[in-house]
């Protein structure tokens, strides 16, 4: 059946590049959330380990249980406690939910600094920080979240002035972070507590020259293995809709991969693989028909190539691959 590859080398390769931009990889907090974007959630919390990270982030509770025994620190994004367990963060993304925090929890405090999605308004700061220490709860940090560090906008510049206004109007020993992938790679002198690290450990972060040149690795292929092959005659077609008719007679084959494991329809009619086999026709629910007769084949093995011929992000493609499938480090 389809599988997926997950490369050892590409991973520390990356965490090599943003440790060095942080200076430590004690600062590095990796994201798993949504099944550590599509590569496996206990698959990369092994090789996290193995390389020596100790922070991660997820987004709910359940994740944060799968992941425990991996890192020293968790920080959950968008859930609220119902573990007890010394290495558990939970955030704080609007005053209302302050009150619903048993005492002695452990948080985080999420200001918005201008993408008006989570996060405590800037000017109900303080009143924040006087609702967290009159409910009893444990404030580790505090920050925020950017809108557009991989884009040439001015409002990557606005955040982080806004930020640093955060930070000084704090009280004293909390910790403060607020760079994701592109935030890191967009900063000149890295110097928060930690960064968020998601897209770039995965080797997928594509962003302008004029903001960084820094080059990753992709970790994650896609691979599928062939179910039948047949002589299409010319003037035959294949598929639903037959929106392919051969040319010529010419060899057809099905293989096990398809929208529901996350081969995205769109990619239909036009795809063509890392080794330059086309598709043939329409991708239907469990099986896409290619014009080889190769027993294995390799769909894709950068997602941000992929991303591009369908008008999306890796995200998207990374993170619809189902976790039925089976992933193997390699």
């Amino acid at each position: 059946m389809a599988y997926i590859t997950l490369s050892r080398e590409n991973f520390f390769y990356n965490l090599d590049t943003i440790a060095k931009k942080t200076l430590s990889k004690d600062k590095i907090a990796l994201v798993l959330k949504d099944n550590a974007y599509g590569h496996g959630l206990l698959e990369i919390a092994t090789l996290a380990k193995e390389y020596g990270i100790t922070r991660a982030v997820v987004q709910f509770n359940s994740e944060a249980l799968l992941v425990e025994e991996f890192f020293e620190y968790i920080l959950v994004l968008s859930d609220f406690p119902t573990l007890q367990s010394k290495k558990i963060r939970y955030t704080i993304n609007s005053l209302d939910m302050i009150e619903m925090f048993p005492k002695e929890t452990l948080v985080e405090l999420k200001v918005n600094t201008g993408m008006n999605r989570n996060g405590i308004e800037m000017q109900e700061l303080q009143l924040a920080f006087e609702m967290i220490e009159k409910q009893g709860l444990k404030l580790e940090a505090v920050f925020t979240h950017h809108a557009c560090a991989d884009e040439l906008t001015p409002m990557y510049q606005h955040q982080c002035e806004a930020f640093e206004k955060v930070k000084r109007e704090s009280p004293a020993g909390v910790r403060f972070h607020s760079c994701n992938s592109a935030g890191l790679f967009r900063s000149e002198n890295f110097d928060e507590d930690m960064a968020r690290v998601g897209i770039a450990a995965y080797g997928c972060m594509d962003l302008p020259p004029e903001i960084s040149e820094v080059e990753f690795k992709p970790v994650l292929s896609l691979y599928a293995k062939k179910v039948t092959s047949r002589e299409l005659l010319k003037g035959e077609s294949v598929g639903y809709g037959a929106t392919y008719v051969s040319q010529k007679d010419e060899i057809v084959s099905t293989y096990d991969i398809g929208y529901g494991d996350g081969f995205l329809r769109s990619l239909s009619n036009s795809y063509q693989t890392p080794e330059n086999v086309k598709i043939a026709g329409r991708i239907s629910m469990d099986n896409s028909s290619f014009l080889c007769e190769r027993e294995e084949l390799l769909i894709f093995d950068d997602a941000s190539k992929v991303s591009a011929q369908t008008n999306t992000i890796s995200y998207e493609i990374l993170t619809s691959l189902k976790s039925s499938l089976k992933r193997q480090v390699i």
